[in-house]
């Protein structure tokens, strides 16, 4: 008499209602989301501290996406946001000024933009221009 072979079938386990369990559900949704984030862009992307923007007079000199008297946000974004310790770099020049490193122009001291600036308050205008 022959043996009869059997295929063997991997049947991947189902919850009732024919879900899947859900850490496979899970790691499909964070993956989707994480392709649909980068897709978009907007996972980079902080919110305007206006007050301190405000505050500092940063328009004076810089806009968003063109250069002005100082370069636009996004060329300092496109310029340091890979570079290591630029962040400590930008918010040291935010917090006591500092010398030109874009054309002629320095960056002014604290006192003729605004006021003096905190090491936090500093911090978080690198990181919002870095995040442009």
């Amino acid at each position: 008499m022959p043996r009869r072979r059997i295929a063997a079938v991997f049947v991947r386990p189902r919850l009732p209602g024919g879900f899947l369990p859900a850490r496979t559900t899970s790691l499909r949704t964070v993956a989707a989301l994480l392709f649909a984030v980068q897709a978009t862009g907007v996972l980079a992307q902080l919110p305007e501290p206006t007050e301190l923007v405000d505050q500092q007079h940063c328009m004076f000199c810089h806009t968003l996406d063109a250069p002005f008297l100082a370069p636009s946000f996004h060329q300092i974004a496109d310029r340091y946001r890979t570079v290591p310790n630029a962040s400590a770099m930008l918010e040291e020049k935010l917090v006591h000024g500092g010398k030109a490193h874009w054309g002629d122009m320095a960056m002014p001291l604290p006192e003729d933009r605004g006021g003096p600036l905190s090491p936090k308050d500093a911090q978080t205008l690198v990181q919002w221009v870095l995040s442009q």
